[in-house]
C-alpha cells in the first residue's frame, strides 16, 4: 500500500509540475509578445531623406524596434493598434551630425583671454554643467551626434560623453577628442612663459616626435574617438611640423582612430594634407593645387563659416564701428569662392558648425546657421544635409548606423515641416520632431 501511495503521490506531482511549467511558459511567451509590441513603433513620413542618394522620397514607413531601424520601405504592412508616430504632414530626416563642436566651451565675443579666463576662472563642475545645458540644446535642434573637438579641459568631453551614454543627462551620441595637441603656447593669446601651466591645462603641448606618438597614446587611452591637433595654432603664431603631425597620424591610425587639424593658412592645410590627416577644420585660404592634393589624398575639409543672420549679431555684439555690411559681403565672398573652388576641385565637404562664441540664443540654434551658411555659399540643400548625414556618418566609419535611415541603423530621426528643397533656411529650424536611440524627445 506504502508503494502504491508513494507512486500516485509522485505522479500528482508530475501533474502538477507540468502544469505550472506550462502555465509559466505561456505567461512568458505573452509577456514577450506583449513586450516585444510595446518596443515597436511605425513612423508614417510624409517625405523622407535618403541621405546615402541625396534624394526626397514620399510616403514611406520606417518600423523602429527599441532603439533600432528594423524596417523602411512604402509597402510595410502597419497592424490593428500598433503604436503609431504620425508625421506624415512632415519631412522626416536621420538625425543631424554637427562635425565641428565644442560644448565644454563658450565665448563672450568681447573677450581677449576666453580660454584662460575659463581655466583660471570657471572649474571644471561648473564648464560640465553648462556644457550639459549645451549639448541638450544641439539634441533640441536636431543634432543626434556631434564630434567634440577639444577646448574640454582635461578630458571633460569624455566625462560629459558617459553621462549622456548612461542617461544622466540629455545630448547627442558624442565622439571626443580629448585635449587638442599642439605645439608651443597652444590657443591661449598672450600667456606669459611663467604662467604656461594654464596652456597645459587645456591642451596637449608637445615638444618633439616621441612626444606626439605619446600624445595621441594618452589621449585614445583616456577615451578619445577622434585625435584633433593644431597644424598651426591660430591665434597663435607656431605650428606643428609635418614629422610631428606624421607621427600623430601614424599612431592614431594604429588605433583606428581618424585624425582631423586645425588648419587655417594654405600653408597649414598643404603640411597637415601631407602629413596624411583625414580631415582640415576651417581651411579659410586654401590655394587650388592644395585642394588637389586634398581631393587626391581623400582628405575631407570641414568649412566652418558663418550665415549672414549671426554674422551682422558678431558684430551687433562686438560694437564693430567699420562698415558692417561691407564686411559681411567681403566675409562670404571669400567663403564662397573657397567652398565652390574644393567642391569643383571634388573634395568631400563635411558640415561642422565650431560654434564657440554667445550669440544670446541657443548653441543648438546658433549651430544650426551653419547649414544656412553653405547655401547663402552656393552649395544645394540636399547636398548639404547629405554632407551633415550621411557623409559625416562614412567619415567617422558609422555609415551603417547613424546618419542615415535604413535596417540596422539607430533610430536617430528627426522630422521638420516646410519644404527643404525650397525654403531651406526656414524649415531647417522648425524641428517638430527628434527621437535619438529610439527615445523621442520632441514631438509636436
Amino acid at each position: 500500500m506504502m508503494v502504491e501511495a508513494f507512486a500516485i503521490e509522485k505522479g500528482l506531482m508530475k501533474k502538477v509540475l507540468l502544469f505550472v511549467g506550462t502555465y509559466f511558459c505561456f505567461v512568458s511567451f505573452v509577456w514577450t509578445q506583449s513586450s516585444n509590441n510595446e518596443n515597436i513603433k511605425f513612423i508614417r513620413a510624409g517625405k523622407l531623406f535618403d541621405s546615402e542618394r541625396g534624394k526626397i522620397l514620399s510616403d514611406y514607413t520606417i518600423k523602429v524596434k527599441n532603439n533600432k531601424i528594423i524596417e523602411v520601405g512604402n509597402t510595410i504592412t502597419i497592424p490593428e493598434n500598433a503604436s503609431i508616430i504620425d508625421l506624415s504632414a512632415y519631412t522626416v530626416l536621420p538625425g543631424l551630425i554637427d562635425g565641428h563642436t565644442h560644448l565644454l566651451h563658450i565665448e563672450n565675443v568681447k573677450d581677449k583671454h576666453p580660454i584662460a579666463n575659463e581655466v583660471l576662472f570657471t572649474g571644471d563642475a561648473l564648464r560640465a554643467l553648462r556644457g550639459a545645458k549645451r549639448a541638450k540644446s544641439f539634441l533640441e535642434s536636431g543634432f543626434t551626434t556631434v564630434r567634440d573637438l577639444g577646448n574640454s579641459g582635461q578630458f571633460l568631453d569624455v566625462a560629459l560623453k558617459q553621462a549622456i551614454t548612461e542617461g544622466t543627462v540629455v545630448g547627442p551620441r558624442m565622439f571626443v577628442s580629448g585635449p587638442i595637441i599642439s605645439s608651443e603656447g597652444g590657443q591661449v593669446v598672450g600667456i606669459l612663459k611663467h604662467h604656461h601651466q594654464i596652456t597645459s591645462n587645456e591642451y596637449r603641448i608637445i615638444k618633439n616626435v616621441d612626444d606626439a606618438i605619446n600624445a595621441v597614446r594618452e589621449n585614445v587611452n583616456y577615451g578619445a574617438d577622434i585625435i584633433k591637433i593644431c597644424a598651426n595654432n591660430t591665434p597663435n603664431n607656431t605650428s606643428l611640423t609635418i614629422g610631428e603631425m606624421r607621427a600623430v597620424v601614424k599612431m592614431a591610425h594604429r588605433y583606428n582612430k581618424k585624425v582631423t587639424a586645425h588648419a587655417t593658412s594654405n600653408l597649414a592645410v598643404w603640411e597637415a594634407t601631407t602629413a596624411g590627416v583625414d580631415a582640415i577644420e576651417h581651411g579659410y585660404t586654401i590655394a587650388d593645387s592644395t585642394l588637389t592634393l586634398m581631393a587626391k589624398k581623400g582628405t575631407v575639409l570641414v568649412p566652418t563659416d558663418i550665415s549672414k543672420k549671426l554674422l551682422y549679431k558678431y558684430f551687433e555684439l562686438l560694437d564693430f564701428k567699420g562698415d558692417v555690411e561691407k564686411a559681411v559681403i567681403s566675409y562670404q565672398s571669400r567663403k564662397r569662392d573657397r567652398l565652390q573652388r574644393a567642391i569643383k576641385a571634388d573634395v568631400t565637404i563635411l558640415t561642422g558648425s565650431d560654434n564657440y562664441m554667445d550669440f544670446e540664443i541657443s548653441q543648438g540654434e546658433a549651430a544650426k546657421n551653419i547649414l544656412v551658411a553653405y547655401q547663402e555659399e552656393g552649395m544645394e540643400p540636399l547636398d548639404i544635409l547629405r554632407s551633415s548625414t550621411y557623409l559625416s556618418s562614412k567619415f567617422m566609419n558609422m555609415s551603417n548606423h547613424i546618419g542615415v535611415i535604413k535596417k540596422g541603423a539607430f533610430a536617430d530621426i528627426i522630422a521638420v515641416r516646410g519644404d527643404l528643397e525650397k525654403d531651406f533656411s526656414d524649415t531647417i529650424f522648425n524641428v517638430v520632431f527628434v527621437m535619438k536611440d529610439g527615445k523621442v524627445y520632441i514631438k509636436e
